[in-house]
């Protein structure tokens, strides 16, 4: 019998058992279940149950390269094993403050290098809504075990938080840069991890973002400060309360989730369809399903127009640049002496020096041995490639264009939103773009069409110009999430392919947020876990600090596509927010 079998058993029994107790009949066939996947690295003994807890509690799944002082951090590598931090992340700490009881750290790719949760020292993680298929499918960093807890926390470099989401058909939201604190984070690449979330639902989402944004840690250099914070709410809508800043917790969250009961106005909202996102390798399915999203937000009264963003055909190229440059000089204080294991004989930082009385006085032995055992073949590869892109010879010609592609991709993005960037605007009013701080949004800007310059005859709607939109729609990934043997069929060249809808963002610091859609076939609206093969996820992109109203946005398109069959589960879950059981 299968577990939604069961289940569906012990709800039909649960008046004669009790609720309490169907709930953890309920939980122990889920854990019998899912044990075998290995979304969690390590638990906590006496793990709290989601079904269990005070009002206003939540269970809480941490990503393994997030410190916590009570489970160890080991990132997936054989480098960090049974590390524990004497500290503890930031953003961990601000949660548990809002209720949050950890569960476990859950599976990773080795320092989150990697797409499908399978470079991992601790094993592949499999996808659980995968169990019809003859073979399990990849499941990523997190997504899965929002399925074990009401939230997991994620870091997202490149789209190690909407990839997941999308395989594993639920919510995963990208913050703008700097809203939420890295310290505690074990970093990648600095200029582009940002801590995310995932749930259920962008409602719960929500509420969490509510209590987060204005909260500036002195302890991240990346933090956005309290006075930017405030500035950058006061030029957008949803953040209630900007200029209190000892509202308290629980009417922060009323405040939001009144926001978001309000009907939303369609027709006062302009969707871009990126046209550089209609790659030949995108799959039929995802194509179909996206074309369908934006066929139904047009039929709701939205605007959807065509967008262009011609930098972002050289996103990816430049992400694979950045990211392993920066991952070179993150991971290089992994040398088994200071931090990290100390090569064969599993010493931990430190203890591996004395192995260096018998060497030649030069270290090369220990170094290599240390770093070639610690280290697994994706993280030796980016950093060998990052390595070489920082090298005198190498670094104008790959880091520095790079960098450049990445000021254009970002000034791409600004000249495609209705709304200005308002770290760029002078007194972040909304009056006008800083230009002098960034040439490249000044060229932007030159590209608006000057109604005085064109003839009477021409249309008004040719005289309005390229169309500034409120959000870009696009898939976010270009595959459904592929089997473990397809997984290992693909090249490093091919597996980067996954992220090139997911990257431009990171690259630009701008929030996204992925929903799941149905790719047709099936009603799986009770069942426990999802066929995630049966799903994809679709891309939503703000404007930087225009994260409220883009979960708004995600929100409500997921109702809609609910009621479109394109997403049976999506009353279901962001429902039960609207409900009051979120937060």
């Amino acid at each position: 019998m299968s577990v939604s079998a069961r289940l569906h058993g012990l709800r039909a029994r649960r008046s004669n058992v009790g609720v309490a107790a169907a709930a953890a009949a309920a939980a122990a066939a889920l854990g019998r279940h899912r044990i075998h996947l290995n979304h969690f690295i390590s638990r906590e003994k006496d793990a709290p149950d989601t079904a269990a807890g005070a009002a206003g509690s939540f269970t809480l799944a941490v990503k393994d390269n997030i410190v916590t002082r009570s489970l160890p951090t080991t990132c997936a590598s054989a480098m960090l094993a049974g590390y524990v931090s004497p500290y503890e992340a930031t953003v961990v700490t601000q949660l548990r403050g809002f209720g949050a009881r950890v569960v476990g750290k859950t599976n990773l790719d080795e320092f989150g290098m990697g797409s499908h949760n399978t470079n991992s020292a601790a094993g592949a993680a499999l996808n659980g809504g995968g169990r019809r298929r003859r073979r399990r499918d990849a499941a990523p960093r997190g997504g899965g075990a929002a399925g074990d807890a009401d939230v997991a926390l994620g870091t997202d470099t490149g789209g190690s938080v909407r990839l997941p989401a999308a395989y594993n058909a639920v919510v995963g939201f990208k913050p703008s840069y700097g809203m939420l604190s890295r310290r505690g984070l074990v970093p990648y690449a600095n200029s582009l991890d940002t801590v995310g979330l995932l749930a259920r639902s962008a409602r719960r989402i929500a509420g969490l973002v509510a209590c987060l944004w204005r909260h500036h840690d002195p302890l991240d250099p990346t933090s956005l400060p309290l006075a930017a914070r405030l500035r950058c709410a006061r030029a957008r809508e949803g953040y209630a309360a900007a200029d209190d800043d000892a509202s308290p917790l629980r009417q922060q969250q009323q405040q939001q989730q009144q926001q978001q009961q309000r009907s939303l106005d369609w027709s006062c909202l302009t969707f871009g369809v990126p046209l550089e996102c209609n790659i030949e390798e995108l799959d039929p399915g995802i194509r179909a399903a996206w074309a369908a999203a934006a066929s139904l937000l047009q039929a709701l009264g939205a605007r959807v127009v065509p967008a262009s963003l011609p930098s972002t055909r050289h996103a990816l190229s430049a992400y694979y640049v950045l990211a392993p440059a920066e991952a070179s000089s993150n991971l290089a204080k992994y040398d088994g002496v200071r931090y990290g294991a100390g090569g064969p004989g599993g010493q931990q930082g430190g203890g591996a020096a004395a192995a260096a009385d018998d060497d030649d006085g030069g270290g090369g032995v220990l170094y290599a041995g240390a770093r070639g055992a610690g280290f697994g073949d994706e993280v030796r590869r980016r950093i060998l490639l990052g390595s070489y892109s920082l090298s005198s010879g190498a670094m104008d010609n790959y880091f520095v264009q790079a960098q450049r592609v990445r000021r254009l991709v970002r000034a791409d993005f600004d000249r495609a939103f209705r709304l200005g960037n308002p770290l760029l605007e002078h007194g972040g009013d909304g009056g006008g773009v800083g230009f002098d701080s960034d040439p490249e949004a000044a060229t932007a800007a030159a590209d608006v069409v000057d109604l005085a310059d064109l003839p009477e005859d021409v249309p008004l709607a040719d005289k309005r110009g390229p169309a500034r939109v409120d959000f870009l729609l696009c898939p976010t990934a270009p595959t459904p999430p592929p089997t473990l043997d397809e997984a290992a069929r693909q090249t490093s060249l091919g597996s980067y392919v996954n992220d090139v809808f997911t990257v431009p963002a990171s690259l630009a610091g701008l929030p996204a947020v992925s929903i799941p859609v149905r790719l047709g076939g099936g009603d799986d609206s009770m069942d426990v876990d999802v066929d995630a093969s049966r799903y994809g996820g679709l891309q939503l992109t703000g404007q930087y600090w225009d994260d409220a109203r883009l979960l708004h946005v995600a929100a409500a398109l997921r109702l809609e596509l609910g009621r479109a069959g394109m997403d049976p589960r999506a009353a279901r879950d962001e429902s039960r927010e609207a409900g009051g059981e979120a937060l």
